[in-house]
């Protein structure tokens, strides 16, 4: 059963009705080592994109593009760059075509690590979102099964807990930000668990 634009505007509102149930938990978490915002932004970021998906027939490539541009249209703090920069890059993975096979999602994957990589300059163990999308690309990259690269997403989630946050406003807590997961990581682990529900057909 391929994957098809459809399933594309789908899953953008999957992520959307996700970061809006998840949003006060974000918030709370980014409380402790930010400005208390991160579930606002990841909500109106996906939200946005969701319906710019809905309102752009085309090629799978064409609704990552418009979905890219509404996220960061709607959130000028760092994720917006972030994500429209992984966006565009899953755009590029996907194609200028009308469907593709499920497990194709998995290059989907990769090339949003890739694309938050290239803008955000990040390395893995500085505490932020990379540690969460960086495992879930890996386990793709390798070919493992959808509950895998979830579970890689969400450990390395878990062990931002334990890291001094590196880059970003908790950096500036230093050690203080030990003890906490980064709520970048966590909402990251979310995003990659309804990619990886649609991979399996589920979403």
């Amino acid at each position: 059963m391929d994957f098809t634009t459809q399933d594309l505007k789908t899953l953008f509102s999957a992520l959307a009705s996700r970061m809006a149930t998840e949003r006060d938990a974000l918030c709370a978490l980014d409380g402790v080592i930010g400005d208390a915002d991160h579930g606002i932004a990841m909500e109106q970021g996906t939200k946005a994109a969701a319906e710019a998906a809905q309102a752009t027939d085309g090629t799978l490539q064409d609704i990552f593009n418009a979905a890219a541009k509404g996220f960061l249209n709607a959130v000028g703090a760092s994720s917006g760059p972030l994500y429209a920069t992984a966006f565009l890059r899953a755009g590029k993975a996907a194609g200028a075509r009308l469907s593709m096979g499920r497990d194709e999602l998995r290059a989907v994957i990769v090339a949003m690590r890739d694309g938050i990589v290239q803008r955000g300059k990040a390395e893995p163990g500085q505490k932020t979102m990379l540690d969460a999308w960086g495992p879930a690309a890996d386990a793709a990259a390798a070919g493992e099964s959808a509950d895998a690269i979830m579970a890689a997403a969400k450990t390395g989630a878990e062990a931002t807990r334990d890291m001094v946050a590196g880059l970003g406003r908790a950096a500036r807590l230093g050690d203080r930000s030990l003890g906490h997961p980064d709520p970048g990581a966590v909402s990251a682990a979310m995003l990659v668990e309804e990619i990886c529900k649609a991979m399996k057909g589920t979403a």
